[in-house]
């Protein structure tokens, strides 16, 4: 079951904000390389990560890394632990054991200092409905302790193609653009990892592939980003690597390419397949057809 979360904001001594340039927003994902990542330097490392709802376990000995310029999917159905994870590394939940180290800070000791090295993009974000965006935005710029002018307020807006709302209401806008907006929020103070919890759910294909030409951009600029996506696609398109779980357990860790070659001939696999083996043939065969609440 999903649970209410929301985001304690660090006190951030920056002067450094994104902007996204446009012209790197294209489709790199029909560029990508199905070649094996090779290892990179670790943001993130989570180790042996339980957490438990009462006597439920929700997450059951979960490890791995994200690593820097990185884009790390967390693949599982309804239920399978992926955002108690998340909640974990935002330091929202208390986990049983295990450890979670961002940028050499062990975020159970210092969350305060983890916090100001993480941006957070939720799957929906409750913004003041009568604030306009770039109110919004130099709210949120203030509370990370961001310092930026109106000029270089209305620079990030356009970054992300919002320039010619920024009279508008959150409640005038459209979905699409209150994604952009939620991740411009996310990443106003420049940190070194952005979570993103199913960024594109409920998009159109237009919006979707924007927000990921967007996602691919942060990746350029040198930062790393954990995502969690029901979409296959989306995986398959924008993350370098991808992990898939359920029942609160890691059931595989791969490059998409890697997964599929490792996974192709694999029984459960083959039989849910429709001809060449597909990520959501491996998804679906690793963790079964049944529904999911």
């Amino acid at each position: 079951m999903r649970r209410n979360r929301a985001i304690i904001l660090p006190m951030v001594d920056s002067t450094e904000a994104m902007s996204f340039d446009e012209t790197q927003a294209v489709d790199r994902h029909k560029q990508k390389a199905p070649a094996d990542v090779p290892p990179g330097i670790p943001v993130l490392e989570v180790q042996d990560l339980h957490v438990s709802y009462g006597p439920k376990r929700a997450v059951d000995g979960v490890s791995f890394t994200v690593n820097e310029g990185e884009i790390f999917g967390l693949l599982g159905p309804n239920g399978a632990g992926k955002t108690t994870t998340l909640s974990a590394i935002e330091t929202l939940l208390q986990p049983d054991s295990g450890s979670i180290v961002l940028g050499g800070i062990d975020v159970r000791l210092n969350p305060l200092a983890a916090k100001a090295q993480m941006g957070v993009q939720l799957q929906s974000t409750g913004f003041h409905q009568r604030l306009t965006i770039l109110e919004i935005v130099r709210l949120f710029a203030g509370l990370y302790g961001v310092s930026a002018s109106s000029s270089e307020l209305l620079d990030m807006l356009t970054g992300v193609g919002l320039d010619e709302e920024v009279g508008k209401r959150v409640d005038q806008l459209s979905g699409g653009q209150r994604q952009r907006l939620s991740l411009l929020i996310a990443i106003v103070h420049n940190p070194r990892l952005v979570l993103l919890d199913e960024p594109t759910g409920g998009l159109d294909p237009q919006a979707r592939r924007q927000l990921w030409n967007r996602i691919e951009a942060m990746r350029e600029s040198g930062r790393s980003v954990l995502l969690t996506t029901h979409s296959m696609e989306e995986a398959q398109a924008v993350c370098d690597r991808v992990a898939i779980m359920d029942h609160g357990r890691l059931l595989a860790l791969d490059t998409p390419a890697g997964l599929i070659r490792k996974h192709k001939n694999d029984p459960r696999v083959r039989g849910v397949a429709h001809g060449r083996v597909t990520l959501d043939d491996v998804f679906i065969g690793l963790t079964g057809q049944d529904f999911r609440d």
